[in-house]
């Protein structure tokens, strides 16, 4: 049964994208993130397709995301020990933000670090891989109204024109039912739109693509401005460390009512006090149905250390480092039951 918030759908949608992309060209490794982007644009699910080769390259930098200033350091660590002024380009702001990086990147096993003549030197462990193939941006929206269309034309209207995207998607859900032509003729024509029916739950076969995306790419061999390119890294940064399964974080998974419950092949966060699928801001110490786990639970018996509520941060923590490897093997089907 889907959801009937808009981030139970949403949720669905990134595990259909992470079960299924590419929806109309085949296969295709990549890493599913969502509610990420700039400060002028949010996107609700990125898909960020990767080369499989240099995915599993970037994986021995860390599971946690290279923020900014870490990237600085870690794309232009030289190969052999250089004072860190010398080694790197100038970074458009103080240098003693960089060297605060480099220490931090030296204590994350990012990079070498050394003190010679009172100078600070570096030089790389690894060359960091250029594992970014592109970038997707979808829209989520699984009631489709007049109102709500107008207002994501206007939002895919923007992602057309940056062209920070590669592809712009708008995911709607169906359940059988046509979309209204008049509603998708609001969107522009460069952005895709798929059709969803989640009714039986998450697999392969649950979305059709009512229309074809176009290629934001630059044309004719161009490329972007380095800003542009760097921005893109930083996005595909921030969702390799963060994923799509990181709703726990800001969810209350230790309450007693928190379950997780399977939609065929997903699996969604749950209030049992509720009976529904919570948002992040509902799920929290102050919902008046939050109830702790009792200590005993956490302490007497429990298979997992911490209680029921770190035992579904461990599940979704294994699940997020099973699609890793997966992508990382080239992106074959997931396990049947991963979830």
């Amino acid at each position: 049964m889907t959801p009937d918030a808009e981030f139970g759908y949403e949720l669905l949608v990134c595990r259909y994208a992470e079960l299924s992309w590419h929806p109309s060209d085949g296969p295709r490794p990549a890493v599913v993130a969502r509610q990420l982007g700039t400060e002028e644009r949010r996107w609700d699910t990125v898909v960020i397709e990767v080369d499989p080769a240099a995915f599993a390259a970037r994986r021995a930098f860390g599971d946690r995301a290279i923020d900014s200033d870490l990237l600085h350091v870690v794309r232009h660590a030289p190969a052999e020990w250089g004072w860190y002024r010398d080694a790197l380009p100038h970074p458009g702001y103080p240098w003693r933000y960089v060297r605060q990086a480099v220490h931090r990147a030296a204590g994350r096993d990012l990079i070498e670090k050394r003190r010679r003549n009172n100078r600070i030197q570096l030089r790389r462990k690894r060359p960091y891989p250029d594992w970014v193939e592109r970038i997707v941006a979808v829209e989520n929206k699984p009631d489709l109204d007049r109102s709500a269309a107008d207002r994501l034309a206007d939002q895919l209207v923007h992602d057309v024109e940056t062209g920070l995207a590669d592809e712009a998607w708008l995911a709607t859900e169906t359940t059988g039912e046509r979309v209204e032509p008049a509603l998708l003729r609001e969107m522009p024509v460069e952005a895709g739109i798929l059709a969803t029916d989640f009714a039986e739950g998450v697999h392969a076969d649950a979305a059709d693509v009512a229309w074809h995306p176009s290629d934001l790419g630059p044309a004719g061999g161009e490329r972007r401005d380095p800003e542009t390119e760097t921005l893109r890294l930083e996005i595909a940064e921030r969702a390799y460390g963060k994923g799509w399964r990181s709703f726990a974080d800001t969810m209350r998974p230790d309450c007693r009512h928190f379950e997780l419950r399977r939609e065929d092949r997903a699996l969604v966060p749950y209030c049992a006090a509720k009976e529904k699928v919570p948002t992040g801001r509902e799920c929290s110490g102050s919902c008046p149905e939050f109830s702790p786990e009792p200590p005993q639970w956490r302490t007497k018996g429990w298979p997992i250390e911490g209680g029921p509520g770190k035992g579904v941060e461990l599940v979704l923590d294994r699940r997020r480092e099973r699609e890793r490897d997966r992508v990382a093997d080239g992106g074959g089907d997931s396990d049947g039951d991963d979830e």
